[in-house]
């Protein structure tokens, strides 16, 4: 092959999935022209979000996008998503790779069994510049973040790798920055991680500003984020875009780690509604382009800034399906970005094309030190069980099969505290459990210890306490809340094995149960007498804004969530799906 053969141009702009072709970026008169003149400097950004350690290649909805016809293409694994990257820079002198949060945490088996180095270096090696912090990066607590970013090894756990000699080799931390505005240490008055990061392009210079959403500290175990306090994300980023200003920065972009919902497929704007579009109305016009997350949608918006001009908001699904692209111009004399001149699309990371080797190479020495604990059988299923879905898309305001057999799992592991009922939150569930899900190649209906941390990988301890008729019945209120953070106004619980209600679909939040129907075993809950409660300390400590929960006490501990399901697992081979509904719906 000769050498122009192996640098040969791929088309940026065009994408050809299974007959799908998206049309090359339309060039305006003022691109053809800012080629001929030293005044404007091109910049490229690529971007991704919610990667969550997976590494591999998914299988099933994971791996999924729906394309315009409603046709499900497979997608993700990060030797792809490094081939992708690299055919989308080719060409441009100024590109970056940016992130909208959520890159660790809630993890796969591989990448979690390790605390998420495995992700880190894959990200390192694709070669991310800049991520805003997520939700999910202070699952372990603010010290393991910083950990995460700076390096070292874990203080628990200790060194995952080791040199040829068997010594000890330090986790050398993320290459790339992570930011965090919105962050802020209540005692200090400083950002846990930089507010900003600025980037010079040629002769122009461009800034970003990094954000979680506000409402973190109400999805994450309290215990980890003490003394920090998760602003406002207009407030901040307003304010960290003053800063850039003062620095002579006024290209400037936001990632942040909030998103929105849509109905359209993965690179349109349809039906756009969320956080999200209140938070892009209301950044400071400053502010040039939005790249967002959390709610593992992909959508590429434009949606007015506070004096009314278009401004681009994008986001790129999750687990490395989507690259969202954003090109633009910066008048080089301004030092601004030519607004007009923003054109976005979003990429599918396809497997039709060959995988990236040095990062194949990561992926495939992480899954070897993996095997090990990971393949081993733990139990047994005898038929799918399964997450609450609308379509392909996790629907977490339903509950479902597998939310309710793990509250199973919970409530068997905790009777001998007394325990009578167990609550699940369904953002605890991270994957479903299958029968021909066979990784290690494993019988069909065998379960392995990979397969189960992948649907709770959080390590959260159970707590068992003591609530009211009247604390449960607030609780199971507490499952509609308008305008919880995240944008999931309904997020439904799974339960245990003997306790119903039921709820009306047409009543409004606050008064959506029952309270007659509430039965343990048949029998209608009485609202003073006091009923022995398991939930995670997640949950007992009022995340996913579930406060009621944080009425029961006093508390017992109890096991880690993830051995209390293995040991359900193992207790009950050939264990069914519960019923998916154990509350019933009234009109």
């Amino acid at each position: 092959m000769s050498a122009s053969g192996l640098f040969r141009r791929r088309p940026v702009a065009t994408a050809a999935v299974a007959g799908l072709v998206l049309a090359a970026l339309p060039v305006t008169a003022a691109d053809a022209a800012s080629k001929f003149t030293p005044r404007y400097e091109r910049v490229q950004l690529l971007s991704f979000n919610d990667y969550h350690g997976h590494i591999e290649p998914d299988s099933g909805p994971d791996s999924q996008v729906t394309i315009p016809g409603g046709a499900a293409v497979a997608t993700n694994g990060a030797a792809f998503l490094a081939t992708h990257l690299r055919q989308l820079r080719y060409g441009h002198a100024h590109s970056l790779t940016v992130a909208a949060g959520d890159l660790i945490g809630g993890s796969t088996f591989t990448s979690g069994v390790f605390h998420d180095e495995p992700s880190v270096e894959t990200l390192n090696k694709v070669g991310l510049n800049v991520s805003s912090v997520g939700n999910h990066e202070f699952d372990e607590g603010v010290t393991e973040l910083l950990r995460m970013q700076n390096g070292g090894c874990h203080p628990v756990d200790g060194c995952f790798q080791k040199d040829a000699s068997g010594k000890d080799v330090r986790y050398p931390g993320a290459s790339f920055q992570y930011l965090a505005a919105n962050v802020v240490n209540t005692k200090t008055h400083k950002t846990v991680l930089p507010a900003t990061w600025v980037k010079k392009v040629g002769k122009a210079k461009i800034g970003f500003i990094g954000m979680t959403l506000e409402g973190t500290d109400t999805l994450v175990a309290p215990s980890g984020v003490a003394g920090y306090d998760f602003q406002d994300e207009v407030t901040a980023g307003n304010a960290a875009a003053k800063k850039l200003q003062k620095r002579g920065v006024k290209a400037i972009v936001v990632l942040l780690h909030e998103g929105g919902l849509t109905t359209s497929t993965y690179n349109g704007c349809k039906g756009i509604s969320g956080p999200v579009v209140e938070i892009a109305k209301r950044l400071a016009p400053k502010i040039d382009a939005v790249f967002t997350g959390h709610t593992h949608q992909a959508y590429n918006c434009l949606i007015a800034d506070p004096k009314g001009q278009p401004r681009k908001v994008v986001s790129a699904m999750s687990y490395g399906r989507v690259i969202s692209e954003v090109n633009f111009r910066i008048d080089t004399k301004t030092q601004d970005v030519v607004r007009s001149s923003v054109r976005a699309v979003n990429h599918l990371v396809t497997r039709n094309v060959v995988p990236d080797p040095a990062v194949k190479a990561i992926v495939d020495k992480w899954v070897a030190k993996a095997a090990g604990p990971g393949n081993k059988v733990v139990g047994s299923i005898s038929a799918d069980i399964r997450r609450a879905f609308n379509g392909n898309t996790e629907n977490r305001a339903g509950e479902s099969s597998l939310s309710n057999l793990i509250a199973d799992a919970q409530l068997e592991s905790t009777k001998g505290s007394g325990a009578q009922i167990a609550f699940m939150n369904a953002g605890g569930v991270r994957t479903d459990l299958l029968v021909n899900n066979s990784p290690a190649g494993e019988a069909p209906g065998q379960i392995t210890y990979r397969e189960v941390f992948n649907v709770q990988p959080f390590s959260n301890i159970l707590q068992t306490f003591s609530m009211t008729g009247t604390q449960i019945d607030a609780l199971l209120e507490q499952q509609w809340v308008a305008g919880r953070p995240g944008g999931r106004d309904v997020l439904r619980l799974g339960i245990s094995d003997g306790f119903t209600y039921s709820w009306s679909q047409a009543a409004p939040f606050g008064n959506k149960v029952d309270p007659a129907s509430i039965k343990l075993g048949g029998v209608t809950l009485d609202p003073a007498q006091s009923y022995k409660v398991t939930a995670s300390n997640f949950l007992a400590d009022g995340g996913d804004s579930y406060p009621a929960f944080v009425n029961g006490t006093p508390r017992l501990g109890g096991k880690v969530d993830l051995d209390a399901l293995i040991d359900f697992l193992g207790a009950h081979p050939n264990v069914g799906p519960p019923p998916a509904a154990r509350s019933t719906a009234t009109p």
